[in-house]
């Protein structure tokens, strides 16, 4: 755990996620350092495979992830894992649940390489402190701001997921990528197990219908790099 006297090495080590950071947009490096003060933020690094945030525990923190990769996944009864999303570093992780007054957390983050994270309280975001920062008002809109790109962000999994069979899901999940990134050519951050599990579809299955749609011409792949070569229909 990082205690505060120490920012300035956060300031320093982590400078770049935090200037991309979400929460901290349009507030200058200054005020950051007084900001971090003044909401008693917490460093801990967690290593490949570790859990962050693990399902039952309260979320009340606000997490930005600082250096490395992690992913949000949900186990359910009979044991099938799913990704719901895959988060690098200067983004918020599980930023909604923290905002709410939920007990238990019903997902888990773990570590897909060794990270370190930052913890803030959430409460202290939401309410302003005796210290009058003016910087808080923009923290609280910036956090409102990020809530909503989160929501927005989720109808991805959920149109994909809404496809029935494993080659709809992988062509409306190329799509849809494709799209984000503006090209026809571009880069997945999942393995074949991991993207097996974000589709939430048999792995086996799924490496077939790549297969097919490498032989029909439709798409190209090498790893996780994807290339949809012509237009195709689900």
């Amino acid at each position: 755990m990082l205690k505060f006297q120490q920012k300035e090495k956060i300031l320093k080590n982590f400078s770049n996620s935090l200037s991309v950071c979400p929460l901290f947009t349009e507030i200058n490096t200054a005020d950051l350092e007084k900001m971090l003060n003044c909401l008693g933020a917490r460093r801990l690094g967690f290593d490949k495979k570790e859990e962050i945030m693990s399902e039952g525990m309260p979320p009340r923190d606000v997490v930005i992830l600082l250096s490395g990769r992690a992913q949000t996944v949900r186990v359910d009864y009979m044991g099938n894992r799913s990704i719901l999303s895959e988060s690098a570093a200067g983004e918020l992780i599980c930023v909604e649940y923290a905002c709410t007054e939920m007990r238990e957390l019903p997902v888990s983050v773990v570590a897909v390489e060794p990270c370190v994270v930052m913890f803030i309280d959430c409460s202290h975001i939401l309410h302003t402190c005796h210290n009058g920062c003016g910087f808080h008002h923009r923290l609280i809109y910036n956090l409102m701001k990020s809530l909503a790109e989160s929501s927005i962000s989720k109808h991805k999994k959920i149109e994909v997921t809404a496809k029935r069979t494993t080659r709809e899901r992988l062509l409306t999940y190329l799509a849809l990528t494709a799209k984000e990134k503006g090209s026809n050519a571009f880069d997945i951050p999942f393995n074949r197990v991991e993207l097996a599990d974000y589709l939430e579809v048999d792995r086996s299955g799924l490496s077939v219908e790549i297969g097919k749609l490498v032989k029909e011409g439709v798409i190209f792949c090498r790893k996780e790099h994807f290339e949809i070569l012509k237009p195709y229909i689900l």
